[in-house]
């Protein structure tokens, strides 16, 4: 169940991610691929900051901030 629900919260920051940063409609795989990475970057992030954010919402947001952070960064190298 945790697999499943680790995918569900990837597509959903991929897709909250684009459109927070105006991103192109990737699709389905797109979004996931963004929301899995961001969720490994943004919680790489956080521990560093010391930033502790618990639960479903908490796993969400972070996987959000850090697919917005991917994005960023992307944008910035395909200049």
């Amino acid at each position: 169940m945790g697999l499943l629900i680790s995918i569900v919260i990837g597509i959903i920051a991929g897709a909250v991610a684009g459109k927070l940063t105006n991103g192109k409609k990737g699709g389905l795989l797109v979004d996931l691929f963004v929301g899995l990475i961001g969720g490994l970057v943004g919680g790489w992030l956080f521990e560093k900051l010391g930033i502790e954010w618990g639960g479903l919402l908490g796993q969400c947001g972070t996987a959000i901030v850090g697919a917005c952070l991917v994005l960023w960064i992307w944008k910035m190298i395909n200049k």
